[in-house]
């Protein structure tokens, strides 16, 4: 029997089909997950279309296609289907973000017309922790106050610029920057480390679904690396999220990055995926 076949935009009436499929693997999915349990699918609240591929009348994968392009439970025939209706539409994404085994082929894909990419980031372990840490926590390391916003910003806007290689300020002066950076201080979702205005260490929970939280933004001052405050920081943000956001922490961190691998590794995280990013 023939497999039939589709790709629609998602819209309000696909809701708990989207969430049933995200929530297959709440740590993957997290950055899809969050912002359809925060804003449904209406595209002007998410300020993104969300593509459905569809087989024999159930949702089989989707993809989210707004500022990042990210595939979700996404397979060989809904990878092409993506690519093609992204091709058509032209790119409009600053980057392709997702579990390798879907991220790769698309990108094989995209790759003749919207080539070449700023940087291609191949290997990226996605880890997790839903135990206590392994390591002490620095007792220092709290939930930022909507009144430190100028003194977390400028880290914010340091490691940004460091990690992705080009400054949030860019565009509109980092208006839309400054509103997200708040807006995680005002959910509870910004911790640092501040000494005097001066932000020692930092880290965000930058999305968060029942199943599952994701740590985005672990940031040292430089003056002060290699003396432990990584470690004893995130240590740090897992107790605080645990308590407080979802029931697993976790992050994904460039393969290259040994010091930061380490560090993640002696607070317990463990590797349970590979992301890979392409940046333009």
């Amino acid at each position: 029997m023939l497999r039939t076949t589709s790709l629609r935009v998602l819209g309000p009436r696909d809701v708990e089909a989207a969430l049933a499929l995200v929530d297959r693997d709440p740590v993957a999915n997290v950055f899809v997950g969050a912002r359809v349990h925060a804003a449904g699918l209406d595209t002007w609240r998410l300020g993104a279309e969300v593509w459905g591929h569809v087989v024999d009348g159930e949702l089989d994968a989707l993809c989210y296609a707004g500022a990042n392009l990210v595939p979700v439970e996404a397979g060989p025939e809904a990878v092409r289907a993506f690519a093609e209706r992204a091709k058509r539409l032209g790119r409009r994404c600053s980057s392709i973000v997702g579990p390798r085994e879907a991220v790769e082929p698309l990108w094989a894909l995209l790759e003749p017309d919207w080539g070449p990419a700023r940087d291609v980031r191949r290997d990226q372990p996605l880890l997790s922790i839903s135990t206590p840490p392994l390591v002490d926590p620095d007792p220092d390391v709290r939930l930022v106050r909507p009144t430190e916003l100028d003194v977390l910003l400028p880290a914010c806007i340091d490691m940004f610029t460091e990690e992705v290689g080009v400054s949030p300020l860019a565009g509109d002066g980092g208006a839309l920057y400054r509103a997200r950076v708040a807006e995680l201080i005002a959910a509870g979702r910004a911790m640092a480390r501040i000494e005097d205005r001066r932000v020692v260490f930092k880290a965000e929970v930058g999305a968060a679904v029942p199943g599952a939280c994701q740590v985005q933004g672990v940031w040292v001052d430089p003056e002060l690396r290699g003396r432990g405050h990584s470690v004893a920081g995130m240590a740090a943000v897992v107790e605080l999220a645990l308590a407080d956001i979802a029931p697993v922490v976790s992050l994904y961190v460039n393969d290259y990055n040994t010091p930061a691998r380490r560090a993640y590794e002696r607070v317990g995280f463990r590797q349970v995926g590979t992301f890979m990013s392409v940046l333009f």
